[in-house]
């Protein structure tokens, strides 16, 4: 069966396995969905991640982070721009989320970045999703 939005199901198991109180969530891997894991655990969301070979294809498993007393480090996860419709920014009208307390995750034509990099940068692209 094949996915319509990979990106969509891998933040909604990332957000369901942390109110879950889950360790690790898995999923079907791909190098887009690497790149945006890799920026979550750059930006420090998760703890760590593995691609994990097998047939008939990786899979791409994080390691959930939290806080003391089990406290969620992702307060929120949202999708902005989806396959129905897609969001573009130009490197002027980059979004800042929660006023540049959050990070938004851009696909650019240098690959997938935070805003923040992006806007050093000075280029626009898609608006994949928003973290805080």
């Amino acid at each position: 069966m094949t996915m319509t939005d990979p990106i969509a199901d891998m933040l909604t198991r990332v957000r369901n396995g942390q109110s879950a109180g889950k360790a690790t969530v898995s999923m079907p891997s791909s190098k887009k969905l690497v790149e945006i894991v890799r920026i979550m655990e750059q930006e420090g969301y998760i703890q760590r991640f593995d691609v994990i070979d097998g047939e008939p294809r990786a899979t791409l498993e994080i390691t959930l982070k939290y806080g003391p007393k089990k406290a969620k480090t992702i307060r929120g996860i949202k999708r902005i721009s989806k396959p129905g419709l897609r969001i573009y920014a130009g490197k002027d009208e980059l979004p800042r989320v929660l006023g540049g307390l959050g990070t938004a995750i851009i696909s650019t034509s240098r690959g997938v970045m935070t805003d923040r990099d992006a806007r050093k940068e000075g280029i626009g692209g898609e608006v994949i999703a928003y973290l805080w």
